[in-house]
C-alpha cells in the first residue's frame, strides 16, 4: 500500500485526492481478487474497534463495515438509532469525546451532516461519513469502481443520473468531476444537486476535463449514455413528502423506454434499496443491463479498502 490515510476522516468525496481514491480502488481490487491473503488482512485492524452510529436503517452500509472489520481482524460495534440519539439525549461533543476514548474509528450515518463534522472535530479519531443529508461518499467510491470494472477508462464514460439530486447524487457529481466523467444530471426543478456541490464540481472539472450538465429532461440525460444511475424518490425521513414527490418525479422512472435512449451496452446502477415501480421498473432492475448488485457488492470491497488505508 503506497498511500496511507492513517488518522484521516472521510466526510466528503473531496476529502480524498484523485491519487488516494485510485490507490483505494487498487487495494479494493487486490482484496476482491484474493491477491491479499486472509492472514495478512486479519492483521490490519487486529484489536481495533469501529463504532457504527446509525440514525437511519441500513443494509449495505452496515454489512460492508461489519464484514470488513471482521475480515480485517477487528470489531464493528453497531449502535442503533435509539442507542446514541446524538444531539437529543446528549450533545454531539459529549458523545464524540466518549467515543474517542473508547474506539479507534467511527462510521456515522446521520441526518445532520453538521453532526458528523462535529464528531470528526471532537472525537480525535477518524470519522467516516456513512451517509448524511448532504453526501454519501462511500457510495460514490463503490459506484465509480463498478463503472470502471464494466466500462474501463472513466474519462471516456458518459454517465446519466436520473432522479433526485440528493446526497447520493451530490457525491456522484463530485467524484465524476474529479475523474473526468461526462455527467448529465436529470432532476425535476427544485430537486437538483446543491448549488455549492455543483460549483465545486465545476472547479474540479477544470482540472480533469469532466463535463457536468444539469437538465430537467431525463431522456436528454440518458441519450447515448454508457451508464444510467438512479436512487429512490422518497429517502428516509421524507415520508411526509411522498405524495408530492411521486407527482413531481412522474416521468423520471428508469424503465425500458428510458434505457433504450442509452447505448445498447449501457449498464444501470441503483444504490438500493429500490422502490420497484417508482424510480425503477422491475424489467430494468431484473434485466441483463442492471449492475446494481455488482455495485452493492463493491460497497464491501471499497469500505474494506478504506478501513485498510485508515488502519494499515
Amino acid at each position: 500500500m503506497s498511500i496511507s490515510l492513517a488518522g484521516r476522516s472521510f466526510l466528503s468525496v473531496t476529502d480524498l485526492s484523485r491519487e488516494e481514491i485510485e490507490e483505494l480502488w487498487r487495494v479494493a481490487g487486490a482484496q476482491k481478487a484474493g491477491e491479499v491473503s486472509a492472514e495478512e488482512q486479519l492483521g490490519v485492524a487486529r484489536g481495533r474497534t469501529l463504532a457504527m452510529i446509525f440514525d437511519k436503517s441500513s443494509l449495505r452500509t452496515r454489512l460492508g463495515f461489519e464484514v470488513a472489520m471482521a475480515q480485517l481482524g477487528g470489531h464493528g460495534l453497531y449502535l442503533a438509532p435509539g442507542d446514541a440519539r446524538i444531539g437529543e439525549r446528549e450533545p454531539v461533543r459529549d458523545v464524540a469525546r466518549v467515543l474517542g476514548r473508547t474506539v479507534d474509528a467511527i462510521a456515522a450515518r446521520l441526518h445532520s451532516h453538521a453532526h458528523i463534522e462535529e464528531l470528526a472535530a471532537e472525537s480525535g479519531v477518524p470519522v467516516i461519513n456513512a451517509m448524511s443529508g448532504r453526501e454519501h461518499p462511500c457510495q460514490a467510491l463503490a459506484d465509480l469502481l463498478t463503472v470502471q470494472e464494466h466500462k474501463g477508462e472513466l474519462s471516456q464514460v458518459e454517465l446519466a443520473w436520473v432522479g433526485d439530486g440528493f446526497n447520493v447524487c451530490n457525491s456522484l457529481v463530485l467524484i465524476c468531476a474529479l475523474f473526468g466523467v461526462r455527467l448529465r444530471v436529470a432532476a425535476p426543478a427544485t430537486y437538483e444537486p446543491l448549488a455549492e456541490i455543483a460549483a465545486k464540481a465545476e472547479e474540479l472539472a477544470q482540472g480533469s476535463g469532466a463535463t457536468i450538465m444539469l437538465t430537467n429532461d431525463p431522456f436528454e440525460a440518458a441519450k447515448g449514455a454508457d451508464v444510467i444511475c438512479t436512487d429512490v424518490w422518497i429517502s428516509a425521513g421524507m415520508e411526509d413528502q411522498a405524495h408530492r414527490r411521486r407527482v413531481d418525479f412522474s416521468g423520471f422512472q428508469v424503465n425500458g423506454a428510458l434505457v433504450k435512449q442509452a447505448k445498447a451496452d449501457a449498464i444501470v446502477l441503483h444504490c438500493l434499496p429500490a422502490h420497484r415501480g417508482e424510480e425503477i421498473s422491475d424489467e430494468v432492475l431484473d434485466g441483463p443491463q442492471c449492475a446494481a448488485f455488482d455495485q452493492a457488492e463493491n460497497r464491501l470491497h471499497t469500505q474494506r479498502a478504506l478501513l485498510t488505508m485508515i488502519f494499515g
